[in-house]
């Protein structure tokens, strides 16, 4: 086999975008033989490929070694698992689903079917958040201490809110902009700079939209080893900022504007704070800087799935990671709904009770534009 037949359940934004990815010829490991979406005028002007509005139908004809899911969020774990079934091959748009216990049996299930599972972490193409991972996971770092991000280029207009009766809203997508817009920069939280024990969070539900979910959020993580990570993201901001700095013993980096910076201490913090003789020098330090241009990542990470389907080779993302992202975000919406600290691994039982709740009220009280 030289190529992987695909098909691409939902052509959404998302799922268009893949198609025709496909068709230009930017994965040249992967051949498009279907496409399924329950709305049939999304499949016209489609040629070449069987089309479908059933995705049983399509995953029973044998035409697909691999699907790649971009549906809605809460269906991504029930549509990855009927694929998981039938020895199929997923990747899945982020994020991994809404709620982690259900994220847990996606995982549970693709380990038991042995197929490839891969998740759609484009930005992990970066080559600056790929370096700046190196940096810290090698021990270049020294000992963490700090991480902080303000991630607030998510801009949108009441308009983009309106424009779907799903969207922004709790029975629809699960959530706002931790859901919808950051979990990317929440996985490349974790990948970087690990997973914090716990968090304290603020989500600001219709600060700046008329919307029923968050737009505008703050967190508070705590590690183990005593670090610490501050998280910012809103949907309501212009100019936004995207600046992430991660702070060791041993320097800093800081990442901004398509550049890494990295301050190297000649020795770590530590030692020069208990060692120095004057009380308002500061460590003697090197300084190297990084820029790379921002690939593809869809078409990479398209790609890298089909090798590893065809020679075993490593994906960018591997399906069952999507659980730390939304761990992220499930601990986030508890802290907030309780106004309390939220741990990792975070109460399911609670989270969905909360969640639930929520998505009962909206079916009372529908948002009106």
């Amino acid at each position: 086999m030289e190529k992987i037949r695909l098909g691409i359940i939902g052509l959404g934004n998302m799922g268009s975008g893949h198609l025709r990815n496909v068709q230009a010829g930017k994965c040249p490991s992967v051949e498009l033989s279907s496409v399924c979406d329950i709305d049939p005028a999304r499949l016209e002007g489609i040629s070449g490929v069987a089309k479908f509005t059933d995705v049983d139908a399509m995953l029973a004809s044998g035409r697909i070694d691999a699907a790649l899911i971009a549906v809605p969020h809460y269906l991504h774990p029930e549509m990855a698992m009927r694929c998981f079934a039938r020895k199929i091959h997923v990747l899945t748009e982020k994020p991994a689903g809404v709620a982690t216990r259900q994220v847990r049996e996606m995982n549970d299930a693709a380990a038991r079917s042995g197929v490839k599972f891969g998740i759609m972490f484009n930005q992990r193409t970066n080559p600056l958040y790929a370096k700046a991972r190196e940096i810290v996971q090698d021990g270049l770092l020294g000992q963490p201490k700090r991480l902080v991000w303000i991630i607030t280029n998510w801009y949108r207009t009441q308009a983009y809110y309106d424009s779907g009766t799903w969207r922004a809203t709790w029975d629809g997508e699960g959530g706002g902009v931790l859901l919808n817009q950051a979990p990317h920069n929440l996985d490349l939280w974790q990948w970087i700079f690990g997973m914090p024990r716990r968090v304290r969070a603020f989500c600001s539900v219709g600060k700046y939209h008329h919307i029923d979910v968050e737009d505008d959020v703050t967190i508070f993580a705590e590690y183990a080893n005593g670090a610490t990570a501050s998280f910012i993201t809103t949907t309501g901001e212009a100019p936004g900022t995207n600046r992430l700095e991660i702070s060791g013993d041993r320097g800093k980096l800081v990442l901004e504007d398509g550049k890494l910076k990295w301050w190297k201490l000649d020795v770590p913090e530590r030692e020069f704070c208990f060692s120095a003789k004057e009380g308002f020098v500061s460590p003697r330090m090197a300084y190297e800087e990084f820029s790379a241009a921002e690939p593809e990542g869809h078409a990479l990470v398209l790609e890298a799935f089909a090798q590893a389907i065809l020679s075993g080779s490593a994906m960018i993302a591997r399906g069952e990671e999507g659980l730390n992202s939304l761990s992220l975000s499930n601990a986030a919406y508890l802290s907030a709904w309780t106004d309390d600290w939220a741990d990792i691994p975070v109460d399911e039982q609670r989270f969905e009770a909360f969640l639930d709740g929520l998505r009962r009220q909206e079916r009372l009280h529908p948002r009106k534009k």
